[in-house]
């Protein structure tokens, strides 16, 4: 059975795509046969793992009924993980989509019966429009990623409300599958604050595993390896690593 999971959080640069493509590669490197679904006009995922420019991304599996899935799925450098291709012309897409009968189940029609993975991981736009609720329509979980600052809190209300009442209305099976503190950095007193604040407000849902601040994790996407093949006795490697673990136990337990 394949798991489908949304990373989300609408405030941007807290490490959503970073949780996405690393936590993936992670799992795809123990066996795990892993997509990343890059639905982000900002295509930061599709750039993360590859220099091609796709000719067909997620806004034509959207937006035409003939595309299906494996028409976009492209391979990685990393064995048994796969990209579906974001692209600008997502912007465009959220814009059509408004007058699209049924708009918000677009995607699950495309991934409804879809077989062929462990998991799918959809990175989303830092917004809570169009796009992430079709992830949030077919999803089973939702991973928010969580960076340790002042404001860390703030945008997450709404983001919990958008869930409540998509699993209210529309996809009952939905379901927090954890909480990821980003950009961590034990030197620094508002790290352990924040992260005490989190973990007051999600209890069990908060994973140990926290992710540093790291050079290496903040280079890899300009060299378009996941940290895991970038810089695998880095830190951020070594987290992400243990991240894996301990989601895998997570979905088991």
């Amino acid at each position: 059975m394949t798991t489908k999971i949304v990373v989300a959080n609408q405030k941007g640069g807290i490490g959503k795509t970073d949780v996405s493509v690393n936590l993936g590669s992670c799992l795809a490197r123990m066996g795990k046969k892993t997509l990343i679904l890059d639905i982000d006009p900002q295509a930061n995922a599709t750039d993360y793992l590859t220099t091609i420019n796709p000719k067909i991304s997620t806004s034509e599996l959207l937006l035409d009924d003939e595309i299906n899935l494996p028409d976009i799925v492209l391979s990685t450098e990393t064995d048994n993980l796969f990209l579906a291709p974001g692209s600008p012309s997502l912007n465009a897409a959220r814009v059509q989509l408004i007058s699209d009968m049924g708009m918000q189940f677009k995607l699950k029609r495309k991934l409804d019966g879809i077989k062929d993975y462990d998991y799918i991981f959809i990175d989303t736009p830092p917004s809570l429009g169009l796009l992430t609720i079709n992830a949030l329509t077919t999803a089973d979980q939702v991973l928010i990623p969580i960076q340790v600052h002042y404001f860390a809190m703030s945008g997450v209300v709404k983001l919990m409300k958008t869930i409540n009442k998509i699993r209210e209305e529309i996809n009952p099976k939905l379901k927090i599958g954890g909480v990821v503190i980003t950009m961590f950095d034990k030197r620094n007193k508002l790290s352990f604050e924040v992260d005490g604040e989190v973990r007051k407000a999600f209890e069990d849902k908060v994973f140990r595993t926290m992710i540093p601040t790291n050079i290496k994790l903040a280079e890899s996407p300009s060299h378009h390896k996941p940290i895991i093949l970038y810089s695998k006795n880095s830190s951020g490697a070594k987290a992400y690593a243990q991240l894996a673990k301990e989601f895998i136990k997570t979905e088991s337990g």
